[in-house]
């Protein structure tokens, strides 16, 4: 298959490795200020650029009929807009998070607790990530899919923040620490007790693996899809 990387850094550079391991021809790279690419040459194109090109580089690939497979976070204000092109085009789109295996265990883990703990209304919950010190956005996408996934899953909160605490908002503390691929940490906390649910990765490998993995998944199809749908569960 050949693949186009839309972003060419640290994350960029680590799919392309496991791309080529796994038989695939990266027939394009795209850094952040690149302007004018072909990405006509290209199969499926895989964006893990920065949040102010992200958009730019979804309707470049769907306008195009390149699937397209994107971990950029901080754009969504303008996911409605991709969803929509996409249809238009019927092209074919996956926007995550986060592309990591373990953290899609991870997402449907936290929805199945959240419910679990709703009529629990002793239980506050707080959340950490902890991200390497280039990451730009915060808190972390990955973050915030989980919170918002408690607030569906759980009626006893209603919105999150960053670093601000109330009775029915989740406060989210991000911290950004040199190498730190990326930790995410949620606490159910009571007077008597704390539950907590953690996924710490060790390395970029993951999401790299992940990312590919629904990049070969995608070949073939029209239409919007999630992690959820390339791993068959939730």
């Amino acid at each position: 298959m050949n693949i186009a990387l839309l972003g060419y850094g640290k994350m960029g550079k680590t799919i392309e490795q496991i791309a080529i391991k796994r038989g695939h021809t990266i027939v394009l790279t795209v850094d952040k200020d690149d302007e004018g690419y072909d990405i006509t040459k290209a199969d499926v194109a895989i964006d893990f650029s920065i949040p102010n090109v992200a958009f730019n580089n979804i309707s470049n690939c769907l306008n195009n009929g390149v699937p397209v497979i994107s971990g950029t976070t901080g754009w969504l204000q303008d996911y409605d807009k991709a969803v929509a092109l996409c249809k238009e085009k019927k092209s074919a789109f996956i926007y995550a998070s986060n592309y990591s295996l373990g953290v899609n265990i991870f997402f449907e883990l936290n929805k199945t607790l959240a419910k679990m703990m709703s009529t629990l209304e002793q239980y506050h919950v707080t959340m950490e990530e902890i991200h390497h010190t280039q990451k730009l956005d915060a808190p972390s996408g990955t973050a915030i899919s989980l919170a918002n996934d408690i607030i569906a899953n759980n009626s006893n909160f209603e919105a999150w923040k960053l670093d601000e605490a109330g009775e029915k908002t989740i406060p989210i503390v991000a911290k950004r620490i040199e190498d730190v691929p990326g930790t995410h940490t949620i606490n159910y906390k009571s007077e008597v007790d704390t539950i907590t649910i953690e996924h710490v990765a060790h390395t970029r490998q993951g999401f790299a693996l992940g990312a590919i993995i629904a990049a070969e998944w995608i070949a073939g199809k029209t239409g919007v899809f999630t992690m959820n749908d390339v791993l068959n569960i939730g």
